[in-house]
């Protein structure tokens, strides 16, 4: 099979948009996309996202960017799978070029988070778990987060303060991305006096939800326009994987399932080993998602994921990189569009621009997302191909 390449990559700032529209959010990121790929025009339009419909009273997104963005009489659709959205997205327009069914893709990350008031997207929020048994109790994603933090903290007898590594490396990362929601660093003494957001999550173990659009045009190896810049990044893996949507449906809520078995499916379409991937964005929209999401991706054994922060492993400079531009954390979680710009970022380490944040030598990177606590999971290996 041809190999499939991402040759164009573009996105927004990430953060509060009050004045900027969906539709023109997406188009900013559309035309970065296109610029960065020498104009190649889509036959395909694929759009990651979430909650349009719930929180900007907007469906039928597809048909509305295409609009917008002057691609009126190409295919377009919408696909949403929570937080996992952008990734699904992903391997849509993957699987059109693979497929043969299209020459060009282009898929778009797109949220809006902030136009409302902090119940009602809470709410909306809810609505990726099970409604009839866990949202009508109450439970939203941030509850579910502290019930496995609470559990792990208890099953594994860890210390409170074991999940401050996570936070301190993103921000440390974010503060070299212009495109972060917060471009600032925060030390440990700062993670402590952090007040409780639901316990034992404190404001620093939860990523802030904002707004945001990131977009990425896929082709064949065979397609370049002509005098194309860039080293190529292939798409060498691409898995989708659901678990049961409610938390109380699984054997042992702390092994993340669905994360697990698209890690490995990804990895065994790539023919690679964990050990062969040179960073890794995981979906760390919560402290004790980055810890769950390492031991299911195969780097640490179960109950040991929080120690790959406090070593130094998941640091720039160590074995396996995470969160290289900020992850959610402090890059800001956009939602649906979280799993584009995990490829947008991806893709910067290799073609090695990515500055201050550049992991040496990066050849091969692991980008995960997550719909709710795992429901579902969209990974994906990226390789860089030298020409």
């Amino acid at each position: 099979m041809t190999d499939v390449v991402i040759v164009g990559i573009g996105q927004t700032a990430v953060g509060e948009h009050w004045d900027i529209s969906l539709r023109e959010l997406a188009l900013r990121a559309i035309q970065a996309a296109q610029a960065d790929a020498g104009g190649l025009q889509p036959q395909i339009l694929v759009v990651g996202n979430m909650l349009a419909p719930m929180l900007s009273r907007q469906a039928h997104l597809g048909t509305l960017i295409a609009d917008f963005a002057g691609l009126i009489g190409i295919e377009a659709m919408t696909v949403e799978s929570a937080g996992a959205s952008g990734g699904a997205a992903l391997r849509t327009g993957f699987l059109a070029i693979a497929s043969g069914q299209a020459e060009v893709a282009l898929v778009v990350g797109i949220e809006k988070f902030t136009d409302q008031i902090g119940s009602v997207t809470d709410a909306a929020l809810a609505s990726a778990g099970d409604s009839d048994y866990e949202a009508v109790q109450g439970l939203t994603p941030t509850a579910q987060a502290a019930l496995l933090m609470r559990r792990y903290l208890h099953e594994f007898d860890v210390p409170r303060e074991a999940f401050a590594g996570f936070p301190i490396i993103a921000h440390a990362n974010g503060a070299g991305n212009p495109y972060a929601m917060f471009q600032k660093a925060i030390s440990p003494n700062a993670y402590q006096k952090a007040g409780v957001v639901s316990e034992p999550l404190n404001m620093f173990d939860v990523a802030p939800t904002a707004d945001g659009a990131a977009a990425l045009l896929l082709t064949r190896s065979d397609l370049l326009p002509p005098g194309y810049p860039h080293p190529l990044v292939r798409i060498a893996g691409s898995s989708l994987v659901t678990d049961t949507l409610a938390l109380h449906d699984r054997p042992d809520p702390l092994t993340f399932s669905a994360a697990r078995l698209s890690a490995e499916r990804a990895y065994w379409q790539a023919g690679i080993a964990p050990d062969q991937v040179d960073l890794y964005e995981l979906y760390d929209a919560y402290s004790i998602y980055a810890a769950l999401s390492l031991e299911a991706a195969g780097y640490a054994e179960r109950g040991q994921g929080w120690k790959m922060a406090q070593n130094g492993t998941t640091g720039l400079s160590g074995s396996l990189p995470i969160a290289t531009m900020g992850g959610l954390k402090a890059r800001g979680n956009p939602g649906g569009a979280t799993g584009v710009y995990q490829a947008v970022e991806a893709v910067f380490q290799l073609r090695h621009l990515a500055g201050n944040n550049q992991v040496p030598g990066a050849q091969r990177a692991l980008i995960q997302c997550l719909g709710g606590p795992a429901s579902s999971a969209a990974t994906h290996v990226l390789e860089r191909m030298d020409r």
